[in-house]
Parts: structure tokens; C-alpha cells; sequence
């Protein structure tokens, strides 16, 4: 069975747990050593599986719209965002905590105002062609409702405004039949649940589970007001510390910093999901599921899908930028590492919100096809060399806004049954 250490491994993870028992007590910090010295405990006490669990199961009801355990098996409906009326964030801790210093006068001056308008219009228009592509290849979409970002709004902690509805990877977790809604930790995104309500609605009249997770307050004592964040150096020191700019003062998480292999779903701690988000996602799953944390070498971490992408059984794709701590355990388990080709992306394109590395966060259609950048010809090689076929699209001004073509959707359904991979 898969035992996967907490945190950044051995020492750093205790200098991790001193950390926020430091800042929030001694009760607190017995806590977080207990539940994340490692994950042997939780899979020991609750996650052993019998022989009879190993077999594959079916236990969603058959008419059930929502059914999904991993990123691979063939997709049947998805959810893909809308960037129409998408706004800048405000410039809060958080923000700029998460992204690039040379994009910082860009959130200064347009924070709560739209993105440029002229290339919003290209990426409303590329993701509407990728719809139609997906709906090409036999796929059911589902697009949330536009509403309008800009709107200001207040709550007893904080005033922002909106952003968008572009992402719902980042808000929607499918787990077998259960949509699981993140809490999230902008303050900028508290209110998007509201443009998927009708979709999530119509799947939970028609059987699905309908959770939410517990809605943070995102009171100031959420985030570090003086994380001393100001270059990458700065970042790579913080982040090997175990340092974020959420501190474990209630629950958050982003559903984008889960991946899923069946009975096995994995997290990082990031910039946007703290251990009491994670451990929240433990007990809730538990003992159907086991949630293994695992960590990057990765100076900003912030979803998961564009640094380790699962995209079979036994095959995952790792950054080869930002290599994971706990490499080796899926080497022991027989899976396949793939380091993807250096992005072709240009240093001249807008990239408020992401990395170039989201050549990597493809869509599986199946084990066999695969969703992928149209200018990405190094990663569509790499494909076609597994025996995978490319469908190639192009989202190059979508990713602008912070998303490759895992972020832009969530899968609803793909046909599959629960398995375990890692026993």
C-alpha cells in the first residue's frame, strides 16, 4: 500500500508543524502532528483495504448524472467555465501572494475593473470552440451562469469585488456520486458558487450528493498581513519553510489542489489550501477514499494540475521545474513518471495568472485522447509517442486568465468504476 509522508518530508515537516503551533498554540500544534506526520495512521486505521475492497465497485446509483473517480476514464459530461464579464481581483495579501511580481502593477491599477476587453472577447471566443469540439467528440456540456463580477459586496470581515466563473476545477470536486463545493480563500471568489447553482441543483434533484464544505469567514486573521513575500528567492525560502499567506485559522482549500486516482486522491498544502482544508477533506472522504499529501519543490504553490497531472492508470505527468518530494513512492508503486517538454508558450504573453507550464494541465478524454494546446507541438509529440491521440485546441488567450483546459472544466461523469491503484 502507498504510504506518502506529509508535508515537505522528515525534518521540514516538523519545522512546518513548530510553525503553526507557534502562531496558534500548543493544543493546535499536538493536533497538526498527529494528523500530518505522515499519512500511515489514517490509511492504517481507516483505509486498509480487505481483498473485497480491491475489487472494482459500482456503488452509484445507475440513473445518477454525476459519476466520476479519476482524471482518465471516458468522459461523458463536463462543466466548462465562461469568462464573460471576468474582472481583475482586487490587489489583497492573498493576490498578491499568489502571483508574479512584474503582474503587480497590473492588479494595482485594475483591480475590481474588467480584464482588457479586446482579449477577453478572443477568450470567450476559444472557449466556446472548445465546447464545440467537445461536443464533437460526444461529450455533454454544462456552462454556468454569466453573472456580473464588478458588482461590489460586503460581508462583516471584507469588501471585494468578483472575479469570474472561468475555473470551476477550482471550485468543484467530483468524488464518485458527490460534488464537493471548495470554501476557496479569495476573498474575490466568495460568491462564485452563485453562477453554478443551477446546474449543481438540477444534478442533486436528479440523485447526486450535494456538499459544501464549511464557508470560511476570510477574516483577516485567514491570511498573513506581513508575508514577506517580494521576490522568487523570497518564495523558495518561504515555501521550503512551510510558510503561506493562509495561515490555519479555519478551513480553506481550492478543489484544483486535489487530484483523483480512484480510491487515492492527493493534495498539497498551497498558497489557497491549508491542513485544517485538508484534514476537513480527509474525515469527510474517509474510509471510502485515502488523501495522501504530497509537496513540490515549488516556490508558489497553488493548484496542483499544472505541476502534477495524473493522466492514466499508473501515468502521471511531473514538472520537471518543480519535482516532487515523494517521487519514489509512485516509481515503488509501478506508475510511469513523464517529465513534459518545456513550454513553447512566448515570454511576451500575458500570463496574469499562471505559469507557461499550463501546457501540461490537459483534459483525458478517455486513456486514448487527450485535450491539448494547438501551439504545443513538443507536449502533442510526447502524446503521440504514449499512444495517446491529441485533439488540439486552441485556449491560448483563455490561459491568460489563469487556466489550461483541466482548469477551464470539471468532469461530471466519466464511465468507470472505483478502483484502487495503489495496493
Amino acid at each position: 500500500m502507498l504510504r506518502v509522508r506529509c508535508l515537505r518530508g522528515g525534518s521540514r515537516g516538523a519545522e512546518a508543524a513548530h510553525y503553526i503551533g507557534s502562531r496558534l498554540g500548543r493544543v493546535f500544534t499536538a493536533w497538526v502532528q498527529r494528523s500530518f506526520q505522515s499519512t500511515q495512521a489514517a490509511t492504517a486505521s481507516q483505509n486498509t483495504c480487505t481483498a473485497d475492497d480491491n475489487k472494482a465497485t459500482s456503488p452509484v446509483p445507475k440513473d445518477c448524472p454525476v459519476c466520476s473517480y479519476n482524471e482518465w476514464d471516458p468522459l461523458e459530461e463536463v462543466i466548462v467555465g465562461r469568462a464573460e464579464n471576468a474582472c481583475v481581483p482586487p490587489f489583497s495579501v492573498e493576490v498578491k501572494a499568489n502571483t508574479y511580481e512584474k503582474y503587480w502593477g497590473f492588479y494595482q491599477k485594475f483591480g475590481g475593473q474588467s480584464f482588457p476587453k479586446d482579449h477577453l472577447k478572443k477568450a470567450i471566443a476559444e472557449i466556446e470552440e472548445m465546447c464545440n469540439i467537445l461536443k464533437g467528440e460526444g461529450v455533454i456540456v454544462k456552462r454556468p451562469d454569466p453573472i456580473d463580477w464588478s458588482v461590489k459586496y460586503k460581508t462583516p470581515d471584507f469588501e471585494s469585488t468578483g472575479m469570474y466563473a472561468a475555473m470551476p476545477r477550482d471550485l468543484l470536486l467530483v468524488v464518485g456520486n458527490e460534488i464537493i463545493e471548495a470554501p476557496m480563500a479569495w476573498r474575490a471568489r466568495f460568491f462564485e458558487y452563485r453562477a453554478y447553482r443551477r446546474i449543481i441543483k438540477d444534478y442533486f434533484n436528479r440523485g447526486a450528493k450535494w456538499t459544501t464544505a464549511p464557508k470560511p469567514t476570510m477574516a483577516d486573521e485567514l491570511y498573513d498581513q506581513d508575508y514577506p513575500i517580494c521576490c522568487l528567492e523570497d518564495r523558495h525560502k518561504l515555501a521550503a519553510q512551510g510558510k503561506f499567506v493562509t495561515t490555519e485559522f479555519e478551513p480553506c482549500f481550492d478543489a484544483a489542489d486535489f487530484i483523483r486516482a480512484g480510491r487515492d486522491i492527493f493534495v498539497q498544502r498551497s498558497q489557497v489550501t491549508n491542513y485544517m482544508g485538508i484534514e476537513w477533506m480527509r474525515r469527510h472522504l474517509a474510509p471510502d477514499y485515502r488523501v495522501h499529501i504530497i509537496s513540490f519543490k515549488d516556490p508558489n504553490p497553488m493548484h496542483i494540475d499544472a505541476t502534477f497531472n495524473i493522466i492514466g492508470p499508473d501515468l502521471v505527468l511531473s514538472n520537471p521545474d518543480r519535482p516532487c518530494h515523494q517521487i519514489e513512492l509512485f516509481k515503488k508503486a509501478g506508475w510511469t513518471v513523464i517529465h513534459p517538454p518545456v513550454p513553447l508558450i512566448p515570454d511576451d504573453h500575458p500570463l496574469w495568472m499562471s505559469s507557461k507550464w499550463l501546457s501540461m494541465n490537459v483534459l483525458m478524454l478517455d486513456e486514448k485522447r487527450v485535450m491539448v494546446d494547438a501551439n504545443e507541438t513538443s507536449i502533442q509529440k510526447m502524446f503521440e509517442n504514449l499512444g495517446i491521440s491529441t485533439i488540439k485546441v486552441n485556449i491560448r488567450h483563455a490561459n491568460s486568465l489563469g487556466g489550461g483546459f483541466h482548469c477551464w472544466t470539471c468532469d461530471i461523469r466519466r464511465r468507470g468504476t472505483l478502483q484502487s491503484y495503489f495496493d
